[in-house]
């Protein structure tokens, strides 16, 4: 299995990253609106529903807030031809903000690098996200990411 593992500094505390992380079900509000269109919860399965209408379900493994960590598995509507997928967000305090890791295993291994690229994007449109809520860098993005 390989993983991939991206990480980011935001100017943001880590408390308010590990709120909007933690909050699940607001996934197209908090950390990537426009990239996710709408979010519905189906007890501990999340459905995104991307802007073109192509929908991907996630079972949430765990939101540890011990731990500030959320783990995933995406069980169905990867547009990557990927026979397994887990990944999780982690936060963790850093002087004058937060250092925010998202750790996703994949299989096939061939497909990490397509996996990575994805979530380096997705990673620094989640900072963009956040850090512009706090009134601290710039927001616009209009790249696609699933």
């Amino acid at each position: 299995m390989a993983t991939v593992r991206v990480e980011t500094v935001l100017s943001v505390p880590d408390h308010a990253v590990w709120e909007a992380v933690a909050d699940v079900g607001a996934v197209h509000e908090r950390l990537l609106p426009g990239r996710v269109a709408a979010v519905r919860m189906d007890g501990d399965t999340r459905v995104l529903t991307m802007p073109d209408g192509w929908e991907v379900r996630e079972l949430i493994v765990a939101v540890d807030h011990d731990q500030r960590r959320l783990a995933y598995a995406v069980v169905e509507g990867q547009r990557l031809p990927l026979t397994y997928h887990h990944a999780s967000f982690q936060v963790f305090p850093e002087p004058g903000g937060s250092r925010l890791v998202w750790t996703t295993d994949v299989l096939p291994h061939p497909m990490a690098a397509a996996v990575e690229a994805r979530v380096s994007r997705g990673i620094e449109e989640i900072k963009q996200v956040l850090e512009a809520a706090q009134g601290v860098g710039n927001s616009s993005s209009g790249r696609s990411f699933m």
